[in-house]
């Protein structure tokens, strides 16, 4: 049984259906993503921000695992898996991973403006007037530009003590997720599936240039060969 640590970006949930955070023109849905992912954005247009996640949680509700989800999530019959995901849906989980930390929140959560700690599960709209026990504002329970990523360092040390480390759709460009790979021992094997990858193939790193769909079935292959 090996450790295995797994950090997912858009490119899985994109082949769900799932539009990935931004296009190539800094928009997202044709927003600045500062108008609808800090806390600024938040401050100056409640109501904007909140039907934007309302969105993209209808749209999340429509869509299903794929073929790499479901092979993540094979991978846990027979090793210790743990996924880290930049990611805010939930199809990790659908697909049958139990072991799912998301760095970037939830989008099927809502938490207390006044409480960060305080969070519900939400999959219908989120409304102003909607408010936490505290009779405060709730918002989307969403990691956003200028804040702390709180699960970071649990990220780091599953990183740190895995012994194979797959990363799967994503650019390797946002940080601080895309530091992750320098927390891997250099006994680490590290798997790096996708269509653009951003690293090369050594000793230690063997990539796979395709979609997570197909790359993904030939990783947990090879690891259960």
């Amino acid at each position: 049984m090996l450790k295995i640590a797994v950090l997912t970006g858009a490119g899985v949930s994109a082949e769900s259906g799932l539009k990935t955070f931004r296009d190539s023109n800094g928009l997202w849905e044709g927003h600045d993503v500062m108008e609808v992912a800090s806390p600024q954005g938040f401050y100056n247009n409640p109501a904007l921000v909140l039907d934007f996640y309302n969105q993209r949680r209808k749209q999340l509700l429509e869509v299903a695992p794929n073929p790499a989800h479901y092979a993540l999530a094979e991978l846990e019959k027979d090793h210790e898996v743990t996924i880290i995901t930049q990611n805010v849906d939930d199809l990790h989980e659908r697909a049958g991973s139990s072991n799912v930390i998301h760095l970037h929140g939830e989008l099927l959560k809502a938490r207390s403006t006044f409480d960060d700690d305080l969070i519900l599960d939400w999959q219908k709209d989120l409304n102003i007037g909607d408010f936490c026990e505290h009779n405060h504002q709730l918002r989307p329970h969403i990691v956003w530009f200028g804040e702390e990523v709180p699960l970071m360092d649990v990220a780091m040390e599953v990183v740190a003590s895995a012994e194979v480390l797959i990363i799967v759709g994503t650019s390797m460009q946002v940080y601080p997720a895309a530091g992750l790979i320098e927390y891997a021992s250099y006994s680490t094997s590290v798997y790096f599936v996708d269509p653009n990858p951003s690293i090369r193939s050594s000793a230690r790193v063997k990539v796979y240039a395709e979609k997570a769909t197909t790359g993904v079935p030939k990783v947990v292959a090879a690891l259960n060969s």
